[in-house]
Order: structure tokens, then C-alpha cells, then sequence
């Protein structure tokens, strides 16, 4: 049976686990970039799901699977939010920081230690977020592939990663990794990320339509994140499965 772990990469994430909730940390970097993120994806959904704006706990009752969750930084949002959230990584040790850290919050997530294909393609998602994942995966067409058949008819994807250009080399490898040293080195593969164009056209093969298609922006001065048009680094696709 095909996969999508590569070894290397999962490796890499458990190395860093216990780091996943130091704000201060290695992860510093996701900590500032989540509440972009999450205002991006919940905009989305309100939207999709046509979803009274003055709701409080407007997820519930969605069935939300976040992939490579990591220690839960966005799986718990989505569980404060009402979402019936499914957390799953292929790194034991990240699975192993989540349910602790849930715990500790008084949340019920339900972590998994397994890739997509090893889920019950029986129970499917309303949502799925892939965020900061297929540049990591082994196979991403197999990957997408697997999504879509966890997905619900006229579910949303989330796909959000980083663009192969020379502005994504600059910032995201030599910037974060060497300059600013955000991230340890070594932690993308440049010849990994996807155009826009190359992802769509993957969605596209497996029937999924683009919704919507934003860049995600760093400001240095103000040292937050904004939505965008330029896609030429850090971008995400927000789909639905026809």
C-alpha cells in the first residue's frame, strides 16, 4: 500500500517536540502566524457553511480533521470554537505533547498517531486543514488523493504551504532558517513547495473547485502576518469536493 510518511520528516518534528507550546521557542514562528491563519480559515467557513456571524461556538457539530496537527496549535483553536476535531501526525512524540496539552486545557480532541491513509475512509470530514504539510509528505497526488476520500460531499479543504520561487528561497530558507534562525536548519527542502498553479492543478485532478486562494504575508516592522495577494512565498487554497 502506498504511503505519504517520509522518515526524514517526521523525524525532524520529533526532535522539536517538546518545544511545540514555548511561545518563545523553535516554534515561535507558527505561534505568530496562527491567528492569521485561523481568522483566514474560520472566515471561510462561516461563509460555506452559511453560519449565523453572532454565533459564539459556531464549529459545532462539524467534523473537523486537522492533519500533521503537530502539538495542537490549530486543533485546539478549533476545539474552543465547538469543532469536533481529530488531530493526527505520523510523529508519536507530537501526539504524545498534544493530548497532554489538551488535557491541561480541558479539551476533547481526539489524537491519533497515524497518516491519513490509516483512517476509516468510512468516517468522513466536513473540513480538513493541511497546514504546512504537503511540503513534508511523500507522495503529495496520493496525499490529496487520500483527503478527498475523507472528505464529505461539498466539504472544505484548507491547503496552505509554500511557494517554489526565488522570494520563498530567500525568505523561507536562507531569511528563517540562516538570518533570523526561526527554524532549525534544514527544516524545508526548497525543491519541495509547489507553485499555486502545480497544486491547483493536483486539486483540480481530484475533483476539488478553488474556492478562494490568498498570500500570507510577513511585516517586519508591525512583526505580524497579513493576508495578501502575493502568493510568492506563503500562500494557502481554501476548496471544496464536488
Amino acid at each position: 500500500m502506498s504511503n505519504t510518511i517520509n522518515k526524514e520528516e517526521i523525524q525532524k518534528f520529533s526532535n522539536l517536540a517538546d518545544e511545540w507550546w514555548d511561545v518563545k521557542g523553535k516554534f515561535k514562528p507558527l505561534h505568530m502566524f496562527n491567528p492569521i491563519r485561523i481568522e483566514y480559515i474560520t472566515d471561510k467557513i462561516r461563509k460555506h457553511f452559511k453560519i449565523n456571524s453572532g454565533k459564539v461556538n459556531f464549529l459545532q457539530g462539524l467534523n473537523i480533521l486537522d492533519i500533521g496537527c503537530g502539538g495542537g496549535l490549530v486543533s485546539e483553536p478549533m476545539a474552543r470554537l465547538g469543532g469536533i476535531v481529530t488531530g493526527i501526525d505520523a510523529s508519536e512524540k507530537n501526539i504524545k505533547v498534544a493530548k497532554i496539552h489538551s488535557e491541561k486545557s480541558k479539551l476533547k480532541i481526539n489524537y491519533l498517531n497515524k497518516s491519513p491513509e490509516q483512517l476509516d475512509g468510512k468516517n468522513k470530514f466536513d473540513i480538513i486543514l493541511n497546514l504546512e504539510i504537503v511540503e513534508h509528505v511523500e507522495n503529495v497526488e496520493f496525499y490529496i488523493a487520500t483527503c478527498r476520500n475523507l472528505l464529505k460531499k461539498d466539504g472544505m479543504m484548507f491547503t496552505a504551504t509554500l511557494n517554489r520561487s526565488l522570494s520563498s528561497y530567500f525568505k523561507a530558507i536562507i531569511g528563517a532558517e540562516y538570518i533570523l534562525k526561526w527554524l532549525p536548519i534544514g527544516t524545508h527542502d526548497w525543491n519541495k513547495f509547489l507553485k499555486p498553479e502545480e497544486l491547483e492543478k493536483i486539486l483540480q485532478n481530484e475533483k476539488f473547485s478553488t474556492i478562494d486562494i490568498k498570500g500570507l504575508e510577513f511585516n517586519p516592522i508591525l512583526s505580524k502576518w497579513k493576508k495578501s495577494d502575493n502568493l510568492s512565498v506563503n500562500y494557502i487554497i481554501c476548496s471544496s469536493k464536488n
